[in-house]
């Protein structure tokens, strides 16, 4: 548990930095996610982390929030309070004390305790590397519309891991069978290591970037626009309906849940 909430203090730190010291104007400005700007993903983020928060520390009354949010009655970003005010710098100072406490309980939890969540439940260290995914994934956003070059890094294992594992998540939720087949997934790391998942002996297979494949699983990129290598039918479909995130179905062509 510290070593994935130290990697997920860290992909905090990373988007922190993005936004610090930009304008009013830059956290007003539209992202590639339609109908938010800079501001509003970050107040998603923080909906989510203290969901998470109250999900680990107050299973039950997460669980009468979520009926609630579920229900259409409030939404995320509305059932845990707001900002101080409008302003970026009042959304950034809300996002650091929720993320904060979030990792705090994190800490307290042993890795395999179940928590609930919007999907499945999930343990304790499935939820944390859920949030790093989440928190990536949106900070790519952010990062495209700010401008700013963000590095990969070996973090990204943590991602990439969590799309791999939701294979079966991504047919389930669209009320689809899940395909009788395995899929070995082989990526290249930031770093030069190889990642692997799978049997060595699957036919099928997903080959290339470990960003690529974490731009994809994410929905940040369709098929079309990432540098994988898809071998067999399984590979193929697995790809055009790769869904990392809880949520409704979305296609890699229109989501950036």
């Amino acid at each position: 548990m510290d070593q994935i909430c130290d990697d997920l203090a860290a992909e905090h730190a990373t988007l922190d930095a993005m936004v610090a010291d930009i304008s009013e104007e830059q956290w007003a400005a539209q992202t590639p996610a339609e109908g938010w700007d800079v501001r509003d993903t970050i107040i998603h983020l923080v909906g989510a982390d203290l969901a998470a928060l109250q999900a680990v520390s107050d299973p039950e009354g997460f669980a009468a929030t979520k009926e609630k949010m579920l229900s259409g009655r409030v939404p995320l970003e509305e059932a845990y309070g707001g900002p101080a005010d409008d302003s970026g710098m009042a959304t950034l100072t809300w996002w650091r004390e929720s993320r904060s406490q979030m990792l705090d309980a994190f800490r307290q939890r042993g890795p395999k305790e179940r928590i609930p969540w919007f999907g499945p439940d999930m343990s304790t260290l499935s939820f944390a590397t859920a949030r790093l995914m989440e928190t990536w994934s949106h900070g790519m956003d952010v990062a495209e519309t700010l401008g700013a070059t963000v590095e990969p890094t070996d973090r990204l294992r943590h991602v990439c891991h969590i799309g791999v594992t939701t294979r079966g998540w991504s047919y389930i939720n669209r009320g689809m069978e899940i395909p009788a087949g395995d899929v070995r997934v082989e990526l290249t790391a930031p770093s030069g290591d190889t990642w692997t998942w799978g049997p060595d002996e699957a036919a099928d297979v997903v080959r290339g970037d470990a960003l690529d494949f974490c731009l994809l699983v994410t929905q940040r990129k369709p098929p079309s626009a990432v540098n994988l290598e898809l071998v067999g039918d399984l590979a193929v479909d697995w790809a055009k309906h790769a869904q990392a995130f809880a949520g409704p179905a979305t296609n890699t062509d229109e989501s950036r849940a």
